[in-house]
Protein backbone atom coordinates (compact mmCIF):
# COMPACT_ATOMS: atom_id res chain seq x y z
CA UNK A 1 0.00 0.00 0.00
CA UNK A 2 3.04 2.06 0.50
CA UNK A 3 4.45 1.74 -2.85
CA UNK A 4 0.93 2.86 -4.21
CA UNK A 5 0.46 5.96 -2.10
CA UNK A 6 4.02 6.79 -2.92
CA UNK A 7 3.77 6.13 -7.20
CA UNK A 8 -0.04 7.12 -7.76
CA UNK A 9 1.06 10.90 -7.51
CA UNK A 10 3.47 10.42 -10.59
CA UNK A 11 1.59 8.05 -12.53
CA UNK A 12 -1.46 10.57 -12.28
CA UNK A 13 0.52 13.61 -13.56
CA UNK A 14 2.16 11.53 -16.02
CA UNK A 15 -1.85 10.37 -17.14
CA UNK A 16 -3.46 14.07 -16.68
CA UNK A 17 -0.86 15.72 -18.42
CA UNK A 18 -1.50 13.63 -21.20
CA UNK A 19 -5.10 14.99 -21.49
CA UNK A 20 -4.00 18.73 -22.98
CA UNK A 21 -2.42 16.74 -25.89
CA UNK A 22 -5.98 14.45 -26.63
CA UNK A 23 -8.14 17.80 -26.47
CA UNK A 24 -5.83 18.97 -29.16
CA UNK A 25 -5.52 15.53 -31.31
CA UNK A 26 -9.65 14.73 -30.67
CA UNK A 27 -10.90 18.20 -32.11
CA UNK A 28 -10.31 18.00 -35.46
CA UNK A 29 -12.82 14.75 -35.48
CA UNK A 30 -15.30 16.87 -33.21
CA UNK A 31 -16.17 19.91 -31.76
CA UNK A 32 -15.44 19.73 -28.18
CA UNK A 33 -19.03 19.63 -26.32
CA UNK A 34 -20.13 16.96 -28.35
CA UNK A 35 -16.95 14.79 -28.22
CA UNK A 36 -17.44 15.47 -23.77
CA UNK A 37 -20.80 14.10 -23.97
CA UNK A 38 -19.69 10.95 -25.73
CA UNK A 39 -16.14 10.66 -23.59
CA UNK A 40 -18.42 11.07 -20.52
CA UNK A 41 -21.35 8.69 -21.90
CA UNK A 42 -19.02 5.33 -22.37
CA UNK A 43 -16.83 6.52 -19.24
CA UNK A 44 -20.64 6.72 -17.00
CA UNK A 45 -21.45 3.34 -18.56
CA UNK A 46 -17.79 1.74 -17.66
CA UNK A 47 -17.92 2.81 -14.24
CA UNK A 48 -21.56 1.24 -13.77
CA UNK A 49 -20.29 -1.44 -15.73
CA UNK A 50 -17.29 -2.05 -12.80
CA UNK A 51 -19.86 -1.54 -10.30
CA UNK A 52 -21.68 -4.88 -11.66
CA UNK A 53 -18.96 -6.60 -11.74
CA UNK A 54 -18.09 -6.08 -8.74
CA UNK A 55 -21.28 -6.21 -7.03
CA UNK A 56 -21.30 -2.60 -5.41
CA UNK A 57 -24.37 -0.52 -4.46
CA UNK A 58 -24.92 2.27 -7.39
CA UNK A 59 -27.70 3.44 -4.61
CA UNK A 60 -26.40 6.60 -2.55
CA UNK A 61 -28.41 8.79 -0.37
CA UNK A 62 -29.64 12.21 -2.38
CA UNK A 63 -27.25 14.70 -0.15
CA UNK A 64 -24.27 12.34 -1.77
CA UNK A 65 -25.77 12.70 -5.19
CA UNK A 66 -26.16 16.39 -4.44
CA UNK A 67 -22.43 16.63 -3.91
CA UNK A 68 -21.49 14.66 -6.70
CA UNK A 69 -23.51 16.87 -9.16
CA UNK A 70 -21.98 19.96 -7.65
CA UNK A 71 -18.68 18.22 -7.48
CA UNK A 72 -18.89 17.63 -11.25
CA UNK A 73 -20.07 20.78 -12.66
CA UNK A 74 -16.60 21.97 -11.37
CA UNK A 75 -14.31 19.51 -12.05
CA UNK A 76 -15.67 18.18 -15.06
CA UNK A 77 -18.12 20.27 -16.90
CA UNK A 78 -16.48 23.84 -16.18
CA UNK A 79 -12.34 22.44 -16.07
CA UNK A 80 -12.82 20.06 -18.21
CA UNK A 81 -15.10 22.01 -20.85
CA UNK A 82 -12.82 25.26 -20.12
CA UNK A 83 -9.88 23.44 -21.39
CA UNK A 84 -11.11 21.85 -24.57
CA UNK A 85 -13.00 24.70 -25.64
CA UNK A 86 -9.42 26.74 -24.96
CA UNK A 87 -7.66 24.20 -27.21
CA UNK A 88 -10.42 24.54 -29.59
CA UNK A 89 -9.86 28.18 -30.50
CA UNK A 90 -6.06 27.77 -30.75
CA UNK A 91 -4.59 28.16 -27.30
CA UNK A 92 -1.03 26.23 -27.33
CA UNK A 93 -1.70 22.93 -25.60
CA UNK A 94 1.65 23.70 -23.24
CA UNK A 95 -0.03 27.56 -22.17
CA UNK A 96 -3.23 25.92 -21.39
CA UNK A 97 -1.50 22.94 -19.34
CA UNK A 98 0.56 26.30 -17.28
CA UNK A 99 -2.58 28.07 -16.62
CA UNK A 100 -4.64 25.36 -15.02
CA UNK A 101 -1.88 23.67 -13.36
CA UNK A 102 -1.63 27.20 -10.83
CA UNK A 103 -4.30 25.50 -9.50
CA UNK A 104 -2.27 24.56 -5.93
CA UNK A 105 -1.49 28.06 -6.17
CA UNK A 106 -4.88 28.67 -5.98
CA UNK A 107 -5.99 26.57 -3.49
CA UNK A 108 -3.16 27.74 -1.14
CA UNK A 109 -4.85 30.83 -1.35
CA UNK A 110 -8.05 29.79 -0.85
CA UNK A 111 -7.05 27.94 2.08
CA UNK A 112 -6.23 30.58 3.78
CA UNK A 113 -10.44 32.13 4.47
CA UNK A 114 -11.57 28.55 4.14
CA UNK A 115 -9.42 26.43 6.21
CA UNK A 116 -7.77 29.48 8.45
CA UNK A 117 -4.57 28.50 7.30
CA UNK A 118 -1.84 31.41 7.55
CA UNK A 119 0.35 32.04 4.36
CA UNK A 120 4.14 32.37 4.84
CA UNK A 121 6.79 35.17 3.35
CA UNK A 122 8.35 32.18 1.28
CA UNK A 123 4.76 31.18 -0.17
CA UNK A 124 4.01 34.50 -0.65
CA UNK A 125 7.49 34.99 -2.71
CA UNK A 126 6.72 31.89 -4.94
CA UNK A 127 2.78 32.91 -5.75
CA UNK A 128 5.11 36.28 -7.15
CA UNK A 129 7.67 34.14 -9.08
CA UNK A 130 4.52 32.09 -10.04
CA UNK A 131 2.58 35.68 -11.20
CA UNK A 132 5.96 36.89 -13.36
CA UNK A 133 6.44 33.50 -14.93
CA UNK A 134 2.91 33.59 -16.71
CA UNK A 135 2.93 37.34 -17.40
CA UNK A 136 6.24 36.06 -19.06
CA UNK A 137 4.38 33.14 -20.76
CA UNK A 138 1.62 35.03 -22.23
CA UNK A 139 2.97 37.89 -23.19
CA UNK A 140 6.17 37.09 -24.88
CA UNK A 141 7.31 40.87 -25.80
CA UNK A 142 6.76 42.05 -22.30
CA UNK A 143 9.93 43.34 -21.35
CA UNK A 144 9.94 45.20 -25.20
CA UNK A 145 6.62 47.24 -23.16
CA UNK A 146 3.99 44.96 -25.44
CA UNK A 147 1.42 44.08 -22.92
CA UNK A 148 -0.46 41.62 -25.81
CA UNK A 149 -0.73 38.07 -25.03
CA UNK A 150 -0.59 37.10 -29.32
CA UNK A 151 -3.68 34.53 -27.93
CA UNK A 152 -7.23 35.02 -28.46
CA UNK A 153 -8.65 36.95 -25.34
CA UNK A 154 -11.44 34.19 -24.92
CA UNK A 155 -9.24 31.43 -25.33
CA UNK A 156 -7.22 32.58 -22.39
CA UNK A 157 -10.55 33.75 -20.38
CA UNK A 158 -11.68 30.05 -21.08
CA UNK A 159 -8.16 28.60 -19.48
CA UNK A 160 -8.92 30.86 -16.58
CA UNK A 161 -12.43 29.85 -15.91
CA UNK A 162 -11.18 26.27 -16.41
CA UNK A 163 -8.72 26.82 -13.44
CA UNK A 164 -11.33 28.15 -11.39
CA UNK A 165 -13.56 25.02 -11.78
CA UNK A 166 -10.71 22.53 -11.09
CA UNK A 167 -9.98 24.50 -7.64
CA UNK A 168 -13.20 24.76 -6.96
CA UNK A 169 -14.09 21.22 -7.70
CA UNK A 170 -10.88 20.10 -5.80
CA UNK A 171 -11.68 21.40 -3.00
CA UNK A 172 -15.75 20.18 -2.57
CA UNK A 173 -14.15 16.94 -3.73
CA UNK A 174 -11.54 17.04 -0.40
CA UNK A 175 -14.18 18.23 1.93
CA UNK A 176 -17.47 16.18 1.31
CA UNK A 177 -16.47 13.36 -1.46
CA UNK A 178 -14.31 11.38 1.27
CA UNK A 179 -17.64 9.65 2.57
CA UNK A 180 -19.09 9.05 -0.82
CA UNK A 181 -19.24 5.34 -2.46
CA UNK A 182 -16.67 5.91 -5.36
CA UNK A 183 -17.94 3.89 -7.83
CA UNK A 184 -21.63 5.26 -7.41
CA UNK A 185 -20.58 9.01 -6.84
CA UNK A 186 -18.44 8.98 -9.49
CA UNK A 187 -20.61 7.41 -11.83
CA UNK A 188 -23.36 10.40 -10.82
CA UNK A 189 -20.87 12.68 -11.46
CA UNK A 190 -19.76 11.28 -15.44
CA UNK A 191 -23.95 10.96 -15.93
CA UNK A 192 -24.22 14.65 -14.89
CA UNK A 193 -21.21 15.76 -16.67
CA UNK A 194 -22.88 13.77 -19.89
CA UNK A 195 -26.45 15.74 -19.33
CA UNK A 196 -24.70 19.13 -19.45
CA UNK A 197 -22.42 18.71 -22.29
CA UNK A 198 -25.23 17.07 -24.09
CA UNK A 199 -27.34 20.17 -23.55
CA UNK A 200 -24.29 22.42 -24.39
CA UNK A 201 -23.49 20.53 -27.71
CA UNK A 202 -27.44 20.70 -28.87
CA UNK A 203 -27.49 24.29 -27.73
CA UNK A 204 -24.02 25.34 -29.63
CA UNK A 205 -22.87 22.81 -31.88
CA UNK A 206 -23.69 21.44 -34.98
CA UNK A 207 -23.51 18.00 -34.00
CA UNK A 208 -21.19 16.51 -36.46
CA UNK A 209 -18.93 13.90 -35.59
CA UNK A 210 -16.15 12.44 -37.78
CA UNK A 211 -15.60 8.81 -36.90
CA UNK A 212 -12.30 7.22 -37.68
CA UNK A 213 -9.38 5.00 -36.47
CA UNK A 214 -7.60 8.06 -35.05
CA UNK A 215 -10.71 9.31 -33.80
CA UNK A 216 -11.79 5.73 -31.87
CA UNK A 217 -8.22 5.19 -30.50
CA UNK A 218 -8.31 8.78 -29.02
CA UNK A 219 -11.61 8.59 -27.28
CA UNK A 220 -10.83 4.83 -25.84
CA UNK A 221 -7.42 6.59 -24.35
CA UNK A 222 -9.42 10.02 -23.13
CA UNK A 223 -11.96 7.56 -21.45
CA UNK A 224 -9.79 4.71 -20.04
CA UNK A 225 -6.82 6.59 -19.25
CA UNK A 226 -8.52 10.04 -17.87
CA UNK A 227 -11.58 9.80 -17.29
CA UNK A 228 -11.42 6.14 -15.33
CA UNK A 229 -7.69 6.03 -14.53
CA UNK A 230 -6.63 9.80 -13.50
CA UNK A 231 -9.93 10.33 -11.53
CA UNK A 232 -9.29 7.10 -9.88
CA UNK A 233 -6.07 8.20 -8.95
CA UNK A 234 -7.12 11.83 -7.86
CA UNK A 235 -9.88 10.61 -5.69
CA UNK A 236 -7.48 7.67 -3.81
CA UNK A 237 -5.45 10.31 -2.87
CA UNK A 238 -7.55 12.76 -1.88
CA UNK A 239 -9.14 10.22 0.54
CA UNK A 240 -5.87 8.97 1.79
CA UNK A 241 -4.70 12.38 2.48
CA UNK A 242 -1.72 12.63 -0.07
CA UNK A 243 -3.43 15.18 -1.92
CA UNK A 244 -0.23 17.35 -0.97
CA UNK A 245 1.63 15.59 -2.94
CA UNK A 246 -0.36 15.84 -6.25
CA UNK A 247 0.13 19.57 -5.76
CA UNK A 248 3.29 19.59 -5.13
CA UNK A 249 3.95 17.26 -8.13
CA UNK A 250 1.40 19.57 -10.54
CA UNK A 251 4.32 21.72 -11.93
CA UNK A 252 5.18 18.80 -14.04
CA UNK A 253 2.14 18.74 -15.86
CA UNK A 254 3.01 22.35 -17.96
CA UNK A 255 6.69 20.74 -19.27
CA UNK A 256 5.47 17.56 -19.89
CA UNK A 257 2.39 18.94 -22.11
CA UNK A 258 5.23 21.21 -23.71
CA UNK A 259 7.03 18.26 -24.51
CA UNK A 260 4.35 16.47 -25.52
CA UNK A 261 2.27 19.30 -27.89
CA UNK A 262 6.29 20.04 -29.77
CA UNK A 263 6.47 16.38 -31.09
CA UNK A 264 3.01 15.72 -31.74
CA UNK A 265 1.57 19.40 -33.09
CA UNK A 266 5.39 20.92 -33.08
CA UNK A 267 3.86 23.32 -30.79
CA UNK A 268 7.01 25.78 -30.16
CA UNK A 269 7.42 28.66 -26.92
CA UNK A 270 9.94 31.19 -27.39
CA UNK A 271 12.76 31.50 -25.22
CA UNK A 272 11.11 33.93 -22.68
CA UNK A 273 7.94 31.80 -22.64
CA UNK A 274 9.96 28.56 -21.48
CA UNK A 275 11.77 31.01 -18.75
CA UNK A 276 7.87 32.30 -17.37
CA UNK A 277 6.95 28.29 -17.62
CA UNK A 278 10.35 27.76 -15.31
CA UNK A 279 9.36 30.94 -13.04
CA UNK A 280 5.88 29.52 -13.00
CA UNK A 281 7.02 25.97 -11.79
CA UNK A 282 9.00 27.28 -9.41
CA UNK A 283 6.53 29.43 -7.51
CA UNK A 284 4.48 26.55 -7.45
CA UNK A 285 6.85 24.46 -6.25
CA UNK A 286 8.06 26.60 -3.80
CA UNK A 287 3.92 27.75 -2.29
CA UNK A 288 3.19 23.36 -2.29
CA UNK A 289 6.62 22.23 -0.77
CA UNK A 290 6.28 25.38 1.88
CA UNK A 291 2.29 23.95 2.38
CA UNK A 292 3.46 20.59 2.71
CA UNK A 293 6.07 21.21 5.15
CA UNK A 294 4.00 23.10 7.22
CA UNK A 295 1.23 20.29 7.18
CA UNK A 296 3.38 17.65 9.05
Amino acid sequence: MSRVKTFAPVIFVLLWSTGFIGAKYILPYAEPFVFLTIRYFFATLILVLIAKALKEPLRISKAAIKQSMIVSVFLHVIYIGGVFYAVFIDIPAGITAVIVSLQPILVSVLAIPLLGEKISYRQVFGLLLGFIGILFLLSPKLLEGDLSTGFSTFGIICCVIALLGTTTGYLLQKKGGADIPFLAGTAVQFATSTVIFAAASVIFEPLKVNITLEFVLALSWIVLALSIGSIFLLFYLLRNDSASSVSSLYYLVPPLAAVQAYFFFDERIKGIGLIGMALAALGTLIVTRNSKTAAH
